[in-house]
């Protein structure tokens, strides 16, 4: 197997996109600060905010039990059942704006197997390159992890927060969660179908996406840090959150300047932790 998945290392694919206001103004609304950012044309979108567009618009009939695309096609045919996004490193070159005509060229920069606790995992590095008139202004090499589903739920032990400067809650419901699947057309039904997500992946609830801590983090981020532009930000999750979690989202500031970011639940265990870096100012 593991041959026949490295023939998939630098297979590239590129989209085009156009960075309209709406998807921003609905995220703005569901993150609960829409009379805030109206977002015209010339605005700037804020951080991994990109991710709202370049969608994977599967046809229903490409769609698998699991919600996700079939196997297959740009990614590798990777049988293992659960898919999950594990973690990023982005690098913000230049603002992206409103009305910008964006070209996405993502390129599969690893497959790797291993072996963990829960069995055999295969890892997916994907770099993704973002520009805007011929200009590179976002990238990311982006980890997918492929897995076994357990018969019963068994979390990873516990990461346990260091003492954070500022604290935050992050309400998370599932309305929330069904709103970020929309506006990012994940269609994995571990994020609104509780049945499912029970039953079939044996979670004990709604899953908080990875991708909505990430960008929860970066704001609260930017939010204790005003005025501060992120040159480079990276986050992997630990375990996963659920829709009955008490989220927090927390930082510690660093030596370097930077910040390290961690999302937790009520019992103070780690779902996520990220490292912001702050562009220098002039």
């Amino acid at each position: 197997m593991g041959e026949a998945l490295t023939d998939w290392i630098g297979r590239e694919a590129v989209a085009e996109d156009v960075v309209s206001p709406v998807p921003a103004r609905a995220l703005a609304a569901t993150l609960g600060h829409g009379a805030d950012l109206l977002f015209a044309v010339g605005d700037a979108l804020p951080p991994l905010w990109t991710w709202l567009y370049f969608l994977p618009l599967a046809p229903a009939a490409e769609v698998g039990s699991d919600g996700h695309p079939k196997r297959g096609g740009f990614l590798p045919p990777i049988t293992l059942p659960r898919r999950m996004w594990a973690g990023s490193r982005c690098a913000f070159d230049a603002p992206v704006r409103i009305g910008d005509r964006l070209t996405r060229t993502s390129r599969i920069l690893n497959v790797v197997e291993k072996s963990g606790k829960s069995g055999a995992m295969v890892f997916v590095t994907v770099g993704h390159e973002v520009h805007s008139g011929g200009a590179l202004v976002f990238a990311e090499e982006q980890d997918i992890v492929y897995m076994p589903i357990p018969d019963v739920f068994a979390p990873p032990a516990p990461a346990q927060m260091p003492g954070a400067d500022w604290s935050e809650p992050m309400p998370v419901d599932p309305v929330l969660l069904f709103r970020f699947s929309a506006l990012t057309f994940n269609g994995h039904r571990i994020h609104y179908d509780r049945t499912y997500a029970m039953e079939a992946e044996k979670y004990p609830g709604l899953v908080v996406h990875g991708p909505l801590q990430a960008v929860a983090l970066m704001a609260a981020a930017q939010r204790h840090a005003p005025g501060k532009t992120p040159e480079r930000y990276e986050f992997r999750g630990m375990r996963p959150l659920f829709d009955f979690d008490s989220v927090s989202l927390n930082g510690v500031a660093r030596n370097d300047g930077g910040v390290d970011l961690f999302s937790t639940n009520g019992d103070g265990a780690v779902g996520m932790k990220a490292i912001v870096q702050w562009r220098a100012e002039n």
